[in-house]
């Protein structure tokens, strides 16, 4: 099965690929539903065509095209054809036709959010040209297997691992009612992760009482994450094709420390010797998350009751080793602080973590410094042995944080 992750930016990209995925899909400024990454623009394809080598790339063009949306995607239909897309993700069939004339050899990928729920329907959309859906989240394991079996030259994409949403297939109003940004445009405002009050007393105003409280958070509208690290198997004897891990608004870390968990699992099902794996699968559950779930593959019951807690956290990422200065000095890329004095730890591709309580920080000219600040070059020497694209991290020492 092929292995899917999210790139936000170029950065993520790279750490996608690095990390073991077989491709990675991204977005394009203005058509992508996730209007607040990054996505890519200007000349960036440049440095993706650099990158991409012979791995996959899908372009996300599923947001809901109004006529003014159309006139744009028209207009940059050039700038396009600048990505070494290998397929493009669609909800809108509207936007097929002018995708087909401008890139007769692309393939079309059916978006979730076209809502593909059942065996005539998959039909319909293979006969329209499109050589692999990406069904309603909604379905089970069963369900999949009945399209699949059904249809057999459509390959199945579903996703295994990520946020889920409250709405049907991800198509949602409570943001734009609420907060004016539509999700179904790429701009939603995570409405149902916001906390809500539900009684105030006429003789207590401004007094309100929670619909369920927790730790200063309450979660009547927001679900679980779904986690799959455990079933690969069933998707697999499904006849699932490929593997799709959601995300591209989370972190480098996220990406890199999700992406190689799902890799290395695939390989072990495979049948290929991997001594760490309960390491690899471990540090899954390391990453910031919401209570994991199996969504609704294996039935409705556990994903229709929302999350009990707010985000599990252990760790906070500290940056990534960007270069080798000298046999034992690094330079690295600072996204949180750090003091020469924090306990650390390496995260590699093949690595399941190294730790270090030893090591040194410097300046851009090599003097020592006690701290690493975001936004400055720095310099780390240690006698670990680690490689540029390792990520660096550390133990939040309160134990796990909830928001």
């Amino acid at each position: 099965m092929e292995l899917l992750s999210p790139a936000g930016n170029l950065e993520k990209l790279k750490y996608a690929y690095l990390y073991g995925a077989d491709a990675s899909y991204i977005g394009i400024k203005k058509f992508s539903l996730r209007a607040k990454a990054d996505n890519f623009k200007d000349t960036e394809y440049e440095e993706i065509r650099l990158l991409k080598g012979n791995k996959k790339l899908y372009g996300a063009l599923n947001i809901y095209f109004h006529n003014e949306d159309l006139k744009l995607l028209e207009e940059n239909i050039e700038y396009l054809s600048c990505y070494p897309f290998d397929a493009f993700i669609i909800s809108d069939i509207g936007i097929l036709p002018l995708l087909k004339r401008h890139f007769p050899s692309a393939e079309f990928h059916l978006s979730t959010q076209a809502n593909c729920v059942n065996i005539e329907g998959a039909k319909f959309y293979r006969d329209l040209g499109f050589s692999r859906i990406i069904p309603g989240r909604e379905l089970s394991l069963k369900e999949l297997e009945e399209i699949k079996s059904g249809v057999p030259d459509v390959e199945l994409e579903v996703f295994v691992h990520g946020a889920m949403c409250l709405a049907y297939s991800g198509r949602c109003i409570l943001s734009s009612y609420l907060a004016g940004r539509s999700g179904n445009k790429g701009d939603c405002a995570h409405s149902c992760r916001w906390n809500y009050r539900l009684l105030e007393e006429e003789e207590r105003p401004g007094e309100y009482l929670p619909v369920i409280e927790g730790e200063n958070f309450t979660t009547i509208l927001s679900s679980k994450d779904l986690c799959m690290i455990d079933h690969l198997a069933d998707l697999r004897n499904a006849g699932v094709d490929a593997l799709k891990i959601e995300g591209r608004m989370k972190s480098i870390y996220y990406t890199a420390i999700v992406t190689r968990a799902y890799r290395q699992m695939l390989n072990y099902i495979a049948g290929n010797s991997v001594p760490e794996i309960e390491g690899f699968r471990d540090e899954l559950f390391k990453v910031s998350h919401r209570e994991f779930s199996t969504g609704f593959y294996y039935g409705r019951e556990e994903i229709e009751v929302p999350t009990e807690k707010s985000y599990i956290r252990e760790y906070i990422f500290i940056g990534t080793v960007t270069g080798r200065v000298s046999q034992s000095r690094y330079s690295i890329d600072i996204k949180n602080r750090i003091s020469a004095d924090t306990p650390i730890e390496y995260i590699g591709p093949d690595v399941v973590n190294i730790p270090d309580n030893s090591f040194s920080l410097y300046d851009e000219a090599g003097n020592p410094v006690l701290f690493a600040n975001h936004g400055k070059v720095h310099i780390l020497e240690t006698d670990k042995n680690i490689q540029p694209g390792y990520i660096i991290r550390a133990k939040i020492s309160t134990g796990p944080l909830s928001g």
